[in-house]
């Protein structure tokens, strides 16, 4: 298709850190299918919530991509918890803006509250609703952290709303569809699986791990495993904490060169899980080998990633897991918890391992045979650089244009029927 694309992501921008606040894996997903559909012809409009009065109407972000900000709500910092009670005031904002001089073919929303926001402007304006969930609330509250707070009914009530409204739900991969279809009631023939890409050219092995490892001050002899990410419960940095705790009480030898970096920012307004943490290591007495880290631009981020023996994915629940295949096309393997979209990002025992469950002693022991087995962590490199090659943010974005074109000949055909 050549027409304009309205994206919607109203809780975070694409002109965010990722890492920082409600900012993640989402923003980078909107961002590289935007430019990557945008070179294939198309225009895109990325519509976000203003957050400061200095911001423009309109940011150039890529070439035939922009970023149009909305009003809502007070203009500053809201977090994703609080923005629900705003949505019938940036819904008007949001379809007031699509009734300007821009004709729109699809509304394109990210996540619940944004898909929210756009059923008003797709129902009165007559454009469809395309909408990727990227997190379900049924899901995470399946598989909540310990001491994690369940997210709330309106949430779930949102999900299905947005669900019953739309004319197309992009599913990251066959699980996050059939959870769609067996939670939400989705209809199966609306539900499309689009598996979400890296970028190939920025995330390499480059010049290797010493040279890497020269940039980032990391020692060449040191043994890394790293975490990338928000630091929330759901994302299991406290996981990786207590199974570096129970590697060391078993193998005490490793403690002179293991280093663990745990590299990202508060998620939210939840500064005190950041500190939370910090005392947890100090209780352990890991001080001398976990350090925090602020989060990377993503241009820093690939040395940090070579820098790497393992990169640790510990979530709770996924939709994906955009940081283990940018640490796999940097030649790096991963471990991560065995489910929903990392059970796709990661090929278990190929680019990496997959652990059931979170129990610290399990994670451990996976860590710990894979620090002291170099040769296998060679061949799960090179695993890794061949799975992560097969998921260019192109395929993404060529998968997104044909969901596009199959709901606006759909479209048509009903506005032919109807003629008739």
């Amino acid at each position: 298709m050549n027409g304009r694309i309205a994206t919607l992501m109203v809780h975070t921008s694409p002109l965010d850190q990722p890492g920082i606040g409600d900012a993640g894996g989402m923003n980078i997903y909107v961002a590289e299918n935007a430019k990557r559909m945008a070179a294939m012809g198309v225009e895109v409009d990325i519509f976000t919530r203003r957050t400061s009065p200095d911001q423009p109407d309109v940011v150039a972000f890529a070439p035939r991509v922009n970023v149009r900000h909305i009003d809502g709500g007070p203009a500053g910092l809201v977090t994703k918890e609080d923005l629900p009670k705003y949505v019938s005031e940036l819904s008007a904002q949001f379809t007031k803006a699509l009734q300007g001089e821009i004709s729109y073919d699809v509304i394109h929303s990210h996540y619940w509250i944004s898909g929210k926001v756009g059923i008003d402007a797709s129902k009165k304006l007559g454009i469809p609703l395309v909408h990727t969930m990227h997190t379900m609330a049924k899901v995470k509250n399946l598989n909540l952290a310990d001491g994690e707070t369940p997210e709330p009914e309106t949430r779930v009530r949102g999900e299905i709303n947005v669900v019953e409204a739309a004319s197309a739900l992009i599913a990251n991969t066959d699980a996050e569809a059939a959870s769609l279809v067996s939670l939400y009631g989705a209809c199966p023939d609306i539900v499309h699986v689009v598996t979400p890409g890296v970028d190939l050219i920025t995330f390499t092995p480059g010049s290797g791990k010493a040279a890497a490892r020269h940039v980032t001050g990391i020692p060449t002899d040191a043994h890394v495993i790293t975490f990338v990410g928000r630091i929330q419960p759901h994302k299991g940095p406290e996981l990786l904490i207590r199974a570096v705790s129970e590697m060391l009480s078993h193998s005490p030898h490793l403690r002179a060169k293991l280093s663990v970096l745990i590299i990202g920012g508060a998620s939210g307004a939840g500064g005190e899980e950041v500190y939370r943490l910090k005392e947890l290591v100090r209780w352990l007495n890991l001080s001398e080998v976990i350090r925090f880290l602020p989060p990377v631009p993503r241009n820093e981020l690939p040395d940090w990633y070579r820098t790497a023996d393992l990169v640790c994915v510990p979530s709770y629940s996924e939709s994906f897991g955009l940081v283990a295949l940018e640490a796999q096309a940097c030649g790096t393997p991963v471990v991560a918890t065995a489910v929903g979209g990392l059970r796709t990002a990661v090929a278990d025992g190929i680019s990496g391992v997959l652990v059931d469950g979170h129990d610290p002693r399990a994670w451990s022991s996976v860590l710990a045979r894979l620090l002291a087995e170099p040769a296998r962590r060679v061949l799960l490199s090179l695993g890794a650089l061949e799975h992560a090659s097969h998921f260019g943010w192109e395929a993404t974005a060529r998968g997104t244009l044909d969901i596009y074109d199959r709901v606006l000949s759909q479209l048509q055909h009903q506005n032919s029927s109807i003629g008739r």
